[in-house]
């Protein structure tokens, strides 16, 4: 419950809490937010990590010269297909063999062919949806999407997401009534995030009663 408190309070006040991590570690801050993008989009089992509005507040305190917003930029964009080529390969190289007793073979042939026909859209799209682009390179891994097909992709999708978080958080960030209400702020940029998996959710379970 206390480790569940902490990680809350690191998601509703990330802007306090990277700042104090500016102003004790300087530069190291890059290493941070590269370590933080790196493992939410890289491995499976760290989902749960702030994305979104990691870059939007990072975009905002780059804004008031606490970091350089090239450099910031950079090392997001840097981190971010690091991580889903990592993810990419350990689903192509291990992910059918370590999950070969849980997966059906029928989905997997459906996941590929997915991938085939809309493999480009889904990886783009699942960049600005929390948890989502965690596992899309994995299953594209798994399902073995071309890789130079998934790697322009891949990298689209990270110049898309890193550019327009943070250049919003860099522009709207430090406005007086955004600034004083960062909270609500982060916790909107996260709903919205979510939203459309919710939508979907909420779609297939009316499909779902009406079937």
């Amino acid at each position: 419950m206390e480790l569940l408190a902490s990680f809350w309070d690191l998601i509703v006040h990330l802007d306090t809490h990277l700042e104090a991590f500016v102003a004790q570690h300087g530069a190291w801050v890059y290493a941070l937010l590269f370590a933080i993008v790196f493992c939410e989009t890289g491995l499976v089992v760290t989902p749960f990590l702030p994305g979104d509005s990691l870059l939007f507040v990072a975009g905002a305190i780059a804004a008031v010269g606490g970091m350089d917003v090239v450099v910031v930029t950079a090392t997001l964009v840097a981190a971010a297909l690091c991580g889903d080529n990592v993810n990419y390969w350990v689903g192509r190289w291990a992910g059918k063999s370590i999950f070969s007793k849980y997966i059906n073979p029928i989905h997997l042939q459906r996941t590929q062919a997915f991938y085939e026909r809309h493999g480009g859209k889904t990886i783009i799209l699942a960049r600005f949806m929390p948890i989502v682009r965690t596992y899309a390179p994995f299953v594209a891994g798994i399902g073995h999407m071309p890789y130079m097909r998934y790697l322009a992709y891949c990298v689209a999708g990270a110049l898309l997401w890193v550019v327009s978080l943070c250049t919003a958080g860099y522009f709207f960030g430090n406005i007086p009534a955004v600034k004083s209400n960062l909270t609500l702020v982060i916790m909107g940029i996260i709903l919205l995030s979510i939203s459309p998996g919710v939508i979907a959710w909420l779609r297939s379970r009316s499909v779902q009663r009406q079937g």
